[in-house]
């Protein structure tokens, strides 16, 4: 998962490119580099760290040119070291190139070139490098090189190319990982994420599988992988996705939860018949596969008890990952909802390809216009809350919670009854943002010292129990759970000891005296309660206040404190919570 970008124009290369990387840091942040090809020769820089930190030890700023291709890194092969950074090289110096994706077949391609090419790094993108290398030597333009190279691919790659050999242009490939060319009065771009081309190319055209851009000062020409001209229709890139900022926070975690309100409004922006249809779809599918990862898996678990509850409809939640391994019970009878909010998420598309080679039709929920996706999708519902930039998932998935509500008021044909509820949830939930910042600053202070945390919730609030585990674990690295209060005793119950701390998401619904009895017995064994309710219980060693809410909303008033609760919990720790160690924004690799 890793941030790549070229640039060619008029305006100067290197600050274009260190702006785009920047904005690219979410999706990756161990190390970074920049190549540049200056009067026919290439010059490449690139070190451990974010790309503040590596401009500042190698210079990257003083490299020069009228041309140029970088990159942010998030390792899968080979470790973080400066020889393991983007950009790679041949053996000459003349290829260098930056890649994101996972070549599968790296090893036996490696063993077939080593005898006559001098490896430096550790990583599966250096057999790129060289395999045009062998191309070129043999006589074969870069164009040619490079299709003949991603032939021998296997795996997913987006790669950005240049050549001294033809110091005019960028080559830009990919297959199974996100690849965008932008255009603007001033120059072209090959990019990874159209997040980084916001503000700076008015068009852009997303490439597909098996095809080839170059991008040289006279335009763009697409290639299909036999070398023939292929015409694309370019996208205008919305106004909505503008170029982020903090809006005074001090991280975009935090700016992202207080945006939460207004993600919520503008997840109800769609278009009223859309859903009605899509609705009727549902209802009419024999099979109904909802496909996640992640946070909006824990979303789809709520979407399914929706479903289930109120419009009578039974789906199936299934990890993406494991998708591809339950693909035989998949047919033409069979709607899959994907949901990814990237558009990106590697086992989401190899699970809807899969799907639609069986016949299945694919309704997708995303985020990022033009993504992946989006062009694989028959039916699409966007979530509207702009960019995320944050790599922890938090307006994205109150927007995905939405989205089902709609849904299913939609099967209902209640839908304007549904869309007034959640107006008045949105509400409450500004004025509990207020109240509960501060003790829930406090709380998560006061956790610095601890290793292991537990959620515990029933029915509807089981996936807020999942989802609150995840986002501490993934931003303060304690150590959290997320499970049915009912499975409590059929082994978790061993591991509390005098102070572990355990939250209980225990509104005063049906599920509130079970889940309560299920606390009691961690308190017996000497456990730090929190209760997160719109009640307080003597039981509670602390009390975070949510409001008194309809059974089926009481997620989307839980989950905005907890998300609060991992964020200072973090912080507490000295952590940064926009960039948690290891993990990157959109994971487009299986």
């Amino acid at each position: 998962m890793c941030g790549i970008v070229g640039y060619i124009g008029n305006k100067q290369v290197v600050p274009t490119l260190l702006e785009c990387l920047h904005t690219l840091q979410y999706r990756g942040y161990d190390s970074a580099g920049i190549a540049t090809i200056d009067n026919g020769n290439i010059f490449y820089r690139k070190g451990i760290g974010a790309v503040d930190a590596v401009n500042r030890e190698h210079g990257l700023n003083e490299l020069s040119g009228n041309i140029g291709i970088g990159h942010v890194r998030w390792a899968t092969h080979g470790g973080v070291t400066n020889i393991n950074a983007h950009p790679h090289a041949d053996c000459k110096s003349e290829v260098v190139l930056v890649h994101n994706g996972i070549i599968d077949n790296y090893q036996s391609l490696r063993q077939r070139l080593q005898s006559r090419h001098q490896f430096v790094s550790e990583t599966d993108t250096e057999v790129i490098c060289h395999l045009i290398e062998e191309s070129l030597t043999e006589g074969a333009s870069f164009q040619e090189a490079m299709l003949k190279s991603v032939a021998q691919l296997e795996g997913s790659y987006a790669i950005a190319a240049i050549s001294s050999r033809e110091p005019d242009k960028i080559l830009g490939a990919r297959k199974g990982s996100p690849l965008v060319i932008g255009m603007s009065q001033h120059g072209c771009f090959v990019a990874s994420d159209i997040v980084s081309l916001i503000g700076r190319a008015e068009q852009v055209i997303p490439l597909d599988d098996d095809e080839l851009a170059v991008v040289s000062d006279a335009g763009v020409i697409i290639l299909n992988n036999q070398g023939e001209e292929i015409e694309k229709q370019a996208q205008s890139v919305s106004l909505k996705w503008f170029i982020p900022s903090k809006n005074g926070h001090d991280h975009f975690m935090l700016k992202e939860i207080f945006e939460e309100p207004d993600s919520i409004e503008a997840a109800m922006n769609q278009d009223d018949g859309l859903l009605m249809e899509l609705a009727l779809e549902i209802l009419r599918a024999r099979n109904v596969v909802i496909a996640a990862c992640g946070t909006s898996r824990h979303a789809s678990l709520i979407g399914r008890y929706l479903f289930s509850k109120l419009a009578g409809k039974f789906c199936e939640v299934v990890m993406a990952s494991e998708f591809e391994y339950f693909a035989n019970s998949i047919d033409r009878n069979t709607l899959v909802i994907a949901i990814s909010q990237s558009g990106e998420t590697a086992d989401v598309i190899t699970g809807v390809k899969m799907a639609k080679n069986q016949g299945a039709r694919i309704l997708s929920m995303v985020n990022v216009p033009g993504s992946t996706l989006t062009r694989m999708s028959d039916r699409i519902i966007y979530l509207n809350c702009g960019p995320e930039i944050c790599v922890a998932a938090t307006k994205s998935f109150v927007s995905q919670l939405v989205i089902f509500y709609l849904l299913t008021f939609a099967m209902l044909n209640q839908l304007e009854q549904g869309k007034k509820c959640i107006r008045e949830v949105t509400s409450q939930i500004k004025e509990n943002l207020n109240t509960n910042g501060l003790k829930v600053k406090n709380l998560g202070s006061s956790m610095v010292d601890k290793s292991d945390f537990y959620f515990l919730a029933r029915g509807i609030n089981f996936a807020i129990a999942l989802e609150a585990a995840l986002k501490l674990k993934e931003i303060s690295y304690i150590h959290a759970e997320g499970m049915p209060a009912g499975e409590l005793k059929h082994g978790t119950l061993a591991l509390i000891d005098e102070g572990t701390p355990v939250l209980v998401i225990c509104p005063n619904d049906n599920t509130y005296y079970d889940t309560l009895s299920n606390a009691i017995e961690t308190k017996a064994r000497g456990a730090y309660i929190i209760g997160l309710s719109d009640v307080d219980n003597e039981i509670f060693d602390m009390w975070i206040k949510i409001p008194k809410v309809d059974e089926i909303f009481y997620p989307l008033v839980s989950i905005v404190p907890l998300q609060l609760l991992a964020y200072y919990a973090a912080i507490g720790r000295d952590k940064d919570p926009d960039h948690p160690r290891n993990l990157a924004k959109s994971v487009t690799v299986k």
